[in-house]
């Protein structure tokens, strides 16, 4: 039973891997996520039904379009592979509880946020106001009204102090130094994993951040570096093993 769960989730997790990959593609675009129909992003072929399946469409065709023959970026298989498994962990994790359909939204949120910065540099605000109300709704119906409220106080403070953050951090870099969907970012942060691993969640991303920022400034390349899958990761990372702060202090102690 447990294994067709697991099983059933990971399929689920790459078609909608797949889906979130044209959310990403085209909304920072201005463009239609549902018309036109998925086709070639280099001759605008429309692809056929065979050539939609998630992660086999890609082995199959030899990651390359069967029409025009240029190559299909690997990234797109990984990316659906890579929601696959988050939403297997979120099974793992929650189990068949009703905490599992917050879980499965917030994670279809990261990924989204995680694709459109790495294509665009750009955190979208109609997604986070789109799952931001999602995921309070579902707070609402699964936990109650304390709930709902705290965790909307829990959002607002992480707003604030990411905010003030930046303010700092403009302050002293003498330039922008986080784009406003990080920002808006860590207020769903708090409404999801509360405003005192909210602030964890910035340190450990800093630190996931420091291999590639150190990378960067070695090649000597003036490159800006997205922020939000490093935000998205940490937050991941805390979610998913329900890390808190009297578990930290214990780690640590």
């Amino acid at each position: 039973m447990q294994f067709s769960i697991i099983l059933g989730l990971f399929i689920l997790g790459t078609i909608l891997g797949s889906f979130y990959n044209v959310v990403a593609y085209r909304i920072t675009k201005g463009e239609s996520i549902i018309f036109p129909s998925s086709h070639c992003p280099k001759c605008g072929s429309k692809l056929r039904p065979w050539e939609l399946i998630p992660v086999f469409s890609f082995i199959l065709q030899k990651g390359k379009c069967s029409v025009c023959k240029n190559k299909i970026s690997i990234f797109y298989m990984l990316s659906e592979i890579a929601c696959g498994l988050l939403f297997v962990f979120c099974y793992l994790s929650f189990k068949m509880s009703f905490d599992l359909i917050i879980a499965l939204t917030f994670i279809s949120m990261l990924i989204i946020i995680t694709l459109s910065d790495l294509y665009y540099m750009i955190i979208e605000d109609v997604i986070l106001i789109v799952f931001g109300i999602l995921i309070l709704v579902e707070i609402l119906l699964i936990h109650g009204v304390d709930a709902c409220i705290s965790s909307i106080l829990n959002g607002v403070l992480a707003f604030i102090l990411m905010y003030t953050l930046k303010l700092f951090g403009d302050f002293i870099f003498k330039k922008e130094s986080l784009g406003g969907g990080d920002i808006k970012l860590m207020g769903i942060f708090g409404i999801v994993i509360g405003f005192d691993m909210s602030i964890i969640t910035i340190f450990l991303s800093a630190f996931l951040a420091l291999p590639t920022s150190l990378i960067v400034l070695k090649t000597g390349k003036n490159h800006e570096i997205p922020y939000g899958p490093f935000l998205a990761l940490a937050s991941i990372i805390i979610y998913l093993t329900h890390l808190d702060m009297n578990m930290l202090i214990s780690m640590l102690t």
